[in-house]
């Protein structure tokens, strides 16, 4: 399998490690707008540098392209991947607006290719211990669930970048960059969401977009939800997830289920020990690739059965259509609908 990398930057260095990872993966190619990132990562995993971005897409063999470009690019490149008979895997989110998710979505039929998106915590085992007891029924009916997210960049993660902290090519702030993961695993595990009511702030970085959001959602199935978002909050902690049902409780700090307080159990869950913030609460770098090498591997798999990935193009899609409605209501002050 041959993957060219499109990007330079520190997440398309974790998909270079993540896709070297994987048995009979090659890096075929890689092009990035910046010319000694592009070469550094062609130095460390192999490949052949392209300045050119056409031509990069016209490398041959190639198999799959991993777009690691700023958000606002990645449907336009998807498109350009797709109709020369590429297989897609994006970095989050599949793109900044759902009208230019769905572009890709369509381009993607009619190319009769696989579109992936990086939504790599749905294949992080304690996340998904959450998802199986959720969806076996052993949480009961959904009440209610919190998604925090209080991490922190300083000035610099903004101020030396010409796309982060803008609304053409980041999107958004806290929400569409930090905290997208966060709001797809909040409607994967309780499912679609019906309403949001939010407000966004600019408190602390002198940025275009939000660095603070606090949303209030309401679930098509009844259930309620909130969801805290900022980079503002030094020096940065553990993304915290909770959800209720009628019979019980479970708690994901980081990446880890603390907590499974289950009626049906004996008694309450064990709580696992308390660590410090992983990295990504205070910085963007990504030091394990492993998460990543995960959604690598289950999308070499779609490609070679041809069965679905497990976040396609139109799973990815709610996620940026809450956080749309969340700006929306934002602005309007009323209940908006995804």
């Amino acid at each position: 399998m041959k993957v060219g990398i499109l990007g330079g930057g520190n997440i398309s260095d974790t998909h270079a490690r993540a896709a070297r990872a994987i048995p009979g993966v090659e890096i075929a190619a890689v092009y990035g707008a910046n010319r000694d990132k592009a070469q550094r990562l062609v130095d460390l995993y192999g490949g052949v540098r392209y300045d050119d971005l056409d031509t990069f897409f016209m490398h041959r063999p190639l198999d799959v392209v991993a777009i690691g470009s700023p958000s606002g690019l990645h449907a336009e490149q998807a498109i350009a991947a797709i109709q020369r008979g590429l297989h897609v895997l994006s970095e989050k989110p599949l793109d900044v607006t759902t009208a230019k998710v769905d572009s890709v979505i369509e381009a993607a039929d009619a190319g009769g290719v696989r579109v992936g998106v990086f939504f790599q915590d749905r294949l992080k085992p304690d996340i998904a211990a959450m998802k199986s007891l959720i969806a076996s029924g052993r949480l009961g009916n959904p009440i209610f669930a919190s998604g925090r997210v209080r991490w922190f960049r300083p000035a610099e993660y903004y101020g030396t970048s010409k796309w982060r902290g803008t609304w053409a090519l980041d999107g958004g702030g806290a929400l569409m960059n930090q905290a997208v993961h966060t709001v797809d695993l909040l409607q994967w595990l309780f499912g679609p969401v019906k309403h949001v009511a939010a407000r966004t702030a600019t408190r602390l970085h002198p940025i275009e977009v939000e660095d603070t959001a606090a949303a209030v959602l309401e679930f098509e199935n009844g259930a309620l939800g909130i969801i805290e978002a900022t980079t503002s909050s030094y020096p940065g902690y553990a993304r915290r997830l909770d959800v209720s049902g009628s019979e019980g409780t479970l708690i994901l700090e980081g990446d880890r289920l603390i907590a499974t307080d289950l009626k049906s159990a004996a008694g309450p869950g064990a709580a696992a020990a308390k660590e410090p913030p992983p990295e990504n609460a205070a910085s963007a770098t990504v030091s394990d690739s492993v998460p990543h090498q995960r959604v690598f591997e289950d999308f070499i798999q779609a490609i070679r059965s041809g069965s679905t990935p497990a976040c396609d193009a139109r799973q990815a899609r709610p996620s940026v259509a809450i956080i749309q409605a969340i700006y929306r209501s934002a602005k309007s002050g009323k209940f908006e609908k995804p």
